[in-house]
């Protein structure tokens, strides 16, 4: 007789409920179009916040992809830290997901194989940024993490693998650069290691999923290169997000 889902521990129990966190809507996009998902009316955010949710099912999982909307003044996409991990919190505690995606674009280094709209597995996050030379204090600031582990999921589904490191600046002075590359990071991004240390803390599995856009070590100054390859970029994120959820449906924790 087979047990009830319920009663099998958490990693051995269907996927369910998956949170998609992402930095910016048009990032996003893709994705809401491919699974039909639609505009969250509910109140599962403190009252006031921009944060935005979309929602819908895939089979027997039910997706939400979170981003953290508008800036109410300037009226861009609240990217970076900070807000990362203030709506990783809230879905965590909001939606109680069995697993987090966060799914973004990044700047990739040649030096490290990456090339424009190469889609990565990101196996490892740090900080760049976060510099505080104080004995631990040090290891702290650089916050590395795994990623949660899928040696099946990364198998079947052919994607580059790399490390991320996480900072708030679009462009990279020297003392960032010394700390990617101490960090051995084949991609730079503004969220992902921010996600990680949320879900870390609140122990949920979490994959990074990351699509390069520019490249750092290369010869187009950064932000020129990033809004050349945008659309065409997400538009890859996107198709490999969506392969990732096909495989994710009917699946447990463990077998992936």
């Amino acid at each position: 007789m087979t047990p009830p889902a319920e009663s099998l521990p958490t990693s051995k129990r269907p996927i369910s409920t998956i949170a998609i966190i992402m930095a910016m809507q048009t990032e996003a996009l893709p994705l809401i179009d491919k699974f039909h998902l639609s505009l969250a009316l509910d109140s599962l955010f403190p009252n006031g916040v921009p944060w935005v949710r979309y929602h819908g099912t895939y089979n027997d999982l039910y997706i939400n992809i979170v981003l953290p909307g508008k800036d109410v003044v300037l009226g861009v996409d609240n990217v970076g830290t900070v807000c990362a991990s203030l709506i990783t919190y809230a879905s965590i505690q909001a939606l109680q997901p069995d697993l987090i995606i966060n799914a973004g674009t990044a700047g990739g280094f040649k030096a490290k194989g990456a090339c424009i709209g190469d889609v990565f597995l990101v196996s490892e996050v740090a900080f760049h940024d976060r510099r505080i030379p104080i004995p631990l204090f040090d290891l702290y600031g650089v916050g590395q993490r795994q990623a949660f582990s899928t040696p099946n999921m990364s198998k079947d589904i052919k994607l580059k693998a790399g490390k991320l490191s996480t900072g708030d600046s679009m462009d990279m002075c020297p003392m960032d650069e010394s700390s990617i590359i101490a960090n051995d990071a084949t991609l730079k991004d503004m969220e992902g290691a921010a996600v990680a240390y949320v879900a870390d803390l609140l122990k949920i599995p979490a994959i990074f999923m990351k699509a390069v856009t520019d490249i750092v070590d290369g010869d187009k100054p950064t932000s020129e290169e990033y809004l050349e390859n945008l659309s065409a970029v997400t538009a890859g994120l996107g198709e490999a997000v969506s392969q990732v959820v096909y495989y994710l449906d009917g699946k447990c924790i463990a077998e992936l």
